[in-house]
């Protein structure tokens, strides 16, 4: 059977046997897949650098309806966020994003939303977005293409931000200078009822509000 070929946004790898990888990625037509990248910790790999966190790539890979896992050929880079690692705040922010895609999403369940809001993240902070406006619209969109954002119960000026953050995308928010204590309210709502849902503690989340 011939390779699918998928864009993806990588969101984890953990190592497997002596030499290999197993990826969980986000592809923008079928969902998070998980696979077995073949060697993929050894210098001279069919993946190079392309399997670092939340780089863009296109993913080679084969998928057989009867293994969960797929096998991984190879994988294209199409826009590594290397810059953004330089910047401890930044690089926080974008593992506290892959965490919760990992967690929230189920397998082989198309989200081509998760998958431009997941995009639209990375975009706005390579164009020096500030962290605390991502993670906040990335919370607050996240619980909502999940489904189960309940009524939000914060201050009126929280209120007063997520409705703009509900029509509004992340690029043309209203100019604000975003603190840690703007819309503080709303993220923690909704990190609550992320944790409830998947029924667990986010490991992320403690790092980013000690920032």
């Amino acid at each position: 059977m011939p390779a699918k070929v998928s864009e993806a946004f990588v969101l984890r790898t953990y190592p497997f046997q002596e030499a290999d990888l197993v990826v969980s990625f986000l592809t923008r037509d079928q969902g998070k897949l998980r696979g077995v990248a073949k060697r993929a910790r050894r210098p001279k790999s069919n993946f190079g650098s392309g399997l670092e966190r939340l780089s863009h790539v296109r993913m080679s890979f084969d998928q057989r309806e009867t293994r969960e896992l797929v096998r991984l050929d190879s994988c294209e880079l199409v826009e590594s966020q290397f810059a953004l690692q330089s910047s401890y705040e930044a690089s926080l922010v974008l593992d506290y994003m892959a965490e919760l895609a990992e967690q929230l999403l189920p397998l082989s369940e198309p989200s081509e939303k998760y998958f431009r809001l997941l995009n639209s993240m990375l975009v706005y902070l390579r164009g020096g977005g500030q962290i605390w406006a991502a993670a906040t619209y990335y919370t607050l969109w996240a619980a909502r293409l999940s489904g189960f954002l309940p009524a939000l119960k914060i201050s009126r000026e929280s209120a007063e931000i997520a409705e703009e953050m509900f029509d509004t995308p992340i690029a043309n928010l209203t100019e604000r200078e975003w603190s840690k204590e703007t819309a503080r309210d709303l993220r923690r709502f909704c990190v609550r009822q992320i944790e409830m849902h998947v029924e667990r503690r986010l490991m992320t989340v403690g790092m980013l509000e000690a920032l």
